[in-house]
């Protein structure tokens, strides 16, 4: 191929890259304003769970803005996950070297960091998955909503669609199931417990009170007042 047809070549595939980046990045941004506002018809996690089910299977989820959802489970959730959600831009950069100094020695049990931003964004935008590209575009989501939103829409976003059950998403549908009652009205216990659950939903429900479960309840309690209780939320933006 002649110099000239190349040069034509590369000059689409350069014009191809832009528009579809420019798509991309638009209606991205779009997506993520409208959910500043509106809650999503459904989420990646929730469409693989449903699409993996066997036998008898039902998604549970009631969105609950964010007054209405106890104080003691945004709290309970920032201390089990992220006790620096007020402060940090999306990335708390110091438990991302500790975890990798942790890492580094231990080779079997890994230890993560992210924050409950990441999480969002990988839960709200993002498909499962363990690649470098996924890592690459939940940073992308994360600065995008931590410009867009504010944290009190991450954490709102957080825990409603959070996998909490077999089929449970949100502290609604999982204070329904456990506690027979709504997410407004749980105890600093039950959202601890709630919050005690996160890493391992489906292994240990919130009504089957192992010791791995207690262990981290108890460790929310701590946090709870360790970090100054329910005035702790009035950090947030």
């Amino acid at each position: 191929m002649k110099k000239p047809a190349i040069k034509k070549v590369l000059a689409k595939a350069g014009r191809f890259f832009l528009i579809g980046f420019v798509f991309f990045f638009l209606s991205t941004t779009l997506y993520a304003f409208y959910l500043k506002w509106f809650p999503p018809f459904t989420t990646p996690l929730m469409l693989k769970r449903a699409m993996e089910a066997k036998g008898d299977f039902s998604l549970k989820c009631k969105w609950r803005s964010y007054k209405n959802i106890s104080d003691y489970a945004k709290l309970a959730a920032i201390a089990s996950e992220d006790q620096a959600f007020p402060t940090h831009n999306g990335f708390d950069i110091k438990a991302i070297k500790e975890a990798i100094k942790y890492n580094s020695r231990h080779k079997t049990k890994m230890k993560g960091a992210s924050t409950i931003s990441q999480q969002v964004a990988k839960n709200v935008f993002l498909y499962p998955s363990r690649t470098y590209l996924r890592k690459g575009m939940e940073a992308y989501f994360t600065i995008m909503i931590e410009t867009i939103w504010g944290k009190k829409r991450i954490l709102e976003m957080y825990l409603n669609v959070a996998e909490m059950g077999n089929g449970i998403f949100g502290v609604e549908a999982a204070s329904e199931k456990y506690y027979h009652r709504h997410a407004s009205d749980i105890t600093p216990l039950q959202a601890a417990t709630l919050a005690a659950i996160l890493p391992s939903p489906i292994e240990h429900p919130a009504n089957n009170l192992t010791l791995w479960v207690t262990s981290r309840r108890d460790d929310a309690l701590k946090g709870m007042r360790q970090i100054g209780g329910l005035n702790y939320l009035n950090q947030l933006n």
